[in-house]
């Protein structure tokens, strides 16, 4: 008989920002009791959950009292790995120490990723100034990236030449560094999936993702692609998860490159994704229910996808000098879902919210997110 984490259990997550309060929002919903671990007092899901424990992620004392919680989980994955480890020999937790730390460096990342028998874009580690000595033109044009805390578009710089390289490994530090280089893309998609176990696991549908300055800006769902890509792109992230023994949700963003339409993996999140917030609105479980299921034990809840959609960012870059945006212009529309992160400071490029467009299809939705989005940078 299989062992479940059943309500009013406590459960614990590392961090207290958007991810983390949209956790709690659904353990509290299912019945639980939610313990959040994060230094900042004004942190969203300390405001939701029945504990703030308001302390560095490495301080023992608060490490000791979240080890009481009956399973933990994260909400970004550059938290410590040593942390979770060490929670991980007193209660449950997921995912494990060691998928976060491979999630956190990007060396680590890329070889797990053809342990899998997956596709990479072709790259190259520099770890000294001596690397870039050496000839670098078959990575060139290409983006470099500090092999770790790098999101959102910060650490990586876009490199033409070696002498831009040369420039750029200097800008970033000198850190560890990867070179990856520019390809053919035609189109950027993510999955996410929420695997139990090797028997239970499951993929929501693929978003299609749309950029902006490096941060995301519009997830379309289901993407404008054929559905054998589609299908091929959620096997793909199950047979990594599968690889890793991942016990979580884990999002898996890949490259669609070429006229060929080849797949290959960019990155993994070891947690729900920005680009899975449309399940909130969208799907018969969103992507917040399966992590609470997954920590407890339980295997994922089914997945239907109700209507296609778009989900749009809303960044600090859309607040006025004083007050607020005017929340009507999106409020306003019937099948429009509002979605405010209860975070106290906008600055530009910070994530304040997101809303979800429910359409006949994800380019109609994408069109009305647009003319949305345009409206509120006007006002």
């Amino acid at each position: 008989m299989s062992f479940y984490i059943l309500p009013p259990a406590m459960l614990g997550i590392l961090g207290g920002g958007q991810l983390a309060s949209m956790f709690t929002i659904a353990a509290k919903t299912m019945g639980y009791g939610v313990t959040v671990l994060d230094p900042d007092p004004g942190a969203p899901a300390g405001c939701l959950a029945d504990v703030h424990l308001c302390a560095p992620f490495d301080d023992p004392q608060a490490l000791k009292t979240l080890a009481c919680c009956q399973a933990v989980t994260t909400e970004f994955e550059n938290v410590s790995a040593e942390s979770m480890r060490w929670l991980a020999k007193h209660t449950v937790v997921s995912p494990s120490g060691e998928c976060v730390a491979i999630a956190q460096d990007r060396e680590k990342e890329k070889s797990w990723i053809k342990k899998a028998g997956l596709d990479t874009v072709p790259y190259r580690m520099i770890y000294s100034t001596a690397d870039l000595h050496a000839d670098c033109s078959a990575f060139l044009p290409g983006i470099l990236k500090t092999a770790t805390l790098g999101y959102d578009g910060k650490g990586q710089i876009v490199v033409n030449t070696q002498e831009e390289l040369l420039a750029a490994y200097k800008q970033l530090q000198q850190a560890r560094c990867i070179l990856e280089k520019k390809v053919d893309l035609r189109a950027e998609i993510s999955v996410v999936v929420a695997r139990l176990n090797q028997q239970q696991i499951l993929c929501f549908p693929a978003a299609e993702n749309q950029h902006h300055r490096g941060i995301l800006a519009y997830s379309l769902v289901p993407a404008r692609l054929p559905d054998e890509l589609q299908h091929q792109a959620q096997y793909m992230a199950k047979q990594l998860a599968n690889a890793m023994d991942y016990t979580g949700v884990m999002a898996v963003e890949m490259f669609v490159v070429g006229e060929k339409m080849q797949l290959v993996v960019n990155e993994i999140a070891p947690r729900p994704h920005n680009s899975g917030h449309y399940t909130l609105d969208a799907c018969t479980a969103n992507q917040f229910e399966q992590q609470v299921r997954l920590m407890c034990g339980l295997p994922p809840a089914a997945i239907d996808m109700i209507t296609p959609c778009c989900m749009a960012n809303i960044l600090g870059d859309v607040w006025p000098v004083q007050g607020e945006p005017d929340w009507s212009i999106i409020l306003a529309h019937q099948t429009t879902k509002l979605h405010l992160y209860g975070k106290k400071q906008a600055r530009i490029g910070r994530k304040m919210g997101h809303f979800t467009v429910l359409a006949e299809s994800s380019s109609q939705a994408w069109q009305e997110a647009l003319a949305i989005s345009d409206a509120l940078m006007k006002k």
